[in-house]
């Protein structure tokens, strides 16, 4: 019997693919390539952390997907203060602080 992906890789690789998603997004609507390439990164960096989660390494890929989504609250609520702009700035920034909260808790849960 093959096993499905585990729960917790979901919040993970929906992060991911909404990330992506994202930094295309502003790239096709805006030109930005910062956007693209933070997009691509971090998306990337959190599509892994899910593969992690569903594979054998449980802790390593809630670490991975807790520090990514720091990264990205940290950076984007700094855009959001500033421009006071909560499209796209506040939503992630937003998503990004659960996604950092339910990764850390997960984490630690899988810690040795």
């Amino acid at each position: 019997m093959k096993m499905g992906i585990p729960g917790s890789a979901h919040a993970a690789l929906s992060f991911g693919a909404l990330t992506i998603g994202g930094g295309i997004l502003g790239y096709v609507k805006k030109g930005s390539k910062p956007s693209l390439g933070a997009g691509v990164v971090c998306g990337s960096l959190l599509v892994a952390s899910g593969m992690m989660i569903s594979g054998e390494k449980q802790f390593e890929g809630h670490s991975l997907a807790a520090g990514t989504s720091g990264a990205m609250a940290l950076a984007l609520g700094s855009r959001f203060i500033k421009t006071e702009k909560f499209m796209p700035a506040g939503l992630i920034s937003a998503i990004s602080v659960t996604s950092l909260a339910y990764h850390t808790k997960k984490a630690l849960e899988w810690k040795d």
